[in-house]
């Protein structure tokens, strides 16, 4: 069997450190790694659209903001397919078939649906659109065959569902579909990285976000204004790691070398929370590595970008293409599907030939 990742990110707006460090570091590393036959990588605007649809242009702006974000961090069109969802309407097929092997009570207990659901205050009034998302979801995944699907960790409920649906499928229509495989981040720092605030996630609409884009001064501002220990009022107080957002930053950013180019007074990051934690270091002094660190990161990313924006035709062309490569993967399967449920009727000759010879000798 073919190894195939499927991934992908809503175009809601720019990407920030939690999309990178959550997926779009270790895509470009699978991307990389010659381990995969096929990654795919979806711009999924329909499903962006199910608690936007009264706002399409805020949508329809931000596909460049992801596909310029893609291609700056290095994603290569050569290795990878990136493709919009919308383009690609064989997964609305598909999904609409999913629906009637999955419950709406099974549904409602998805943690993940449950927390967005109340982080959109939809509670008393669900569009039907948002709350079918994650059999839509399953479609985008079985569409390209996927075997490998790399997520944060607040995705695996929707991964299980997946592989609910191809189980069921499978079971009543035979063996079709694949059912993949969560990959998870393997640094548990970029699980789920906190937002500058030290709220539980990174989101544009609560404004704690460092971009990819962000300039060096933006950088730097949101970096010193980070959440950190409120119990931490002098430098000589002994400070607390938990909940202190450079610390967590730098649990998925930093590296033994950084300290010999940036902070030469300690060896590793241990040293540095060994300090932080018996008194006697400022938070300060930790933005400052966490700004140089970050600005290290960010720079070549910055760097790429420019060099797309001066030519944005070329970007569509990039994804016309992408769009046209994963339709025909999807249309494969889809045809696939509807033999599988014995849909297929005008391509069934045998079907056409026994009922015309039933009629015949009625």
């Amino acid at each position: 069997m073919k190894k195939i990742i499927l991934t992908g990110d809503r175009p809601t707006g720019r990407l920030h450190l939690g999309h990178y460090v959550g997926s779009l570091r270790r895509r470009v590393e699978l991307q990389n790694s010659g381990e995969f036959d096929k990654i795919f990588i979806m711009i999924a605007d329909a499903q962006a659209l199910t608690d936007n649809a009264d706002n399409p242009e805020k949508i329809r702006q931000n596909i460049i903001e992801v596909a310029l974000d893609y291609l700056s961090v290095g994603i290569d069109p050569a290795k990878s397919t990136i493709f919009i969802q919308s383009q690609v309407p064989e997964l609305a097929e598909l999904a609409f078939y999913y629906m009637n092997l999955v419950t709406v009570s099974r549904v409602q207990r998805n943690p993940t649906v449950k927390t967005e659901i109340k982080m959109r205050n939809f509670e008393a009034n669900i569009p039907v659109g948002f709350f079918c998302y994650p059999v839509s979801q399953a479609s985008d995944i079985t569409a390209f065959k996927a075997t490998t699907v790399p997520v944060g960790e607040d995705q695996a409920p929707m991964i299980e569902l997946t592989r609910e649906i191809v189980a069921r499928f499978n079971h009543i229509y035979g063996e079709t579909l694949v059912e993949p495989e969560i990959l998870l981040p393997t640094n548990a720092a970029c699980l789920r990285l906190p937002g500058t605030d030290g709220k539980a996630k990174m989101s544009k609409s609560l404004g704690n976000c460092i971009y990819l884009s962000d300039s060096t001064k933006e950088l730097s501002k949101r970096v010193k204004s980070m959440y950190t220990d409120p119990l931490h009022l002098n430098i000589s107080d002994p400070g607390h790691l938990e909940g202190n957002c450079p610390f967590i930053y730098l649990d998925a950013f930093c590296r033994d070398e950084h300290f010999e180019k940036y902070l030469p007074d300690y060896k590793n990051l241990q040293e540095l929370k060994d300090h932080y934690t018996r008194g006697g270091l400022g938070d300060g002094t930790v933005k400052k590595l966490l700004i140089n660190i970050l600005e290290e990161e960010l720079t070549p990313i910055r760097e790429r970008r420019k060099q797309y924006e001066q030519d944005i035709p070329a970007v569509y062309d990039i994804l016309k293409r992408g769009c046209a490569e994963a339709r025909e993967a999807a249309a494969q399967t889809l045809a696939e599907v509807r033999r599988a449920m014995r849909i297929d009727y005008f391509d069934d000759a045998a079907l056409i030939e026994e009922q015309a010879r039933r009629f015949r000798n009625a």
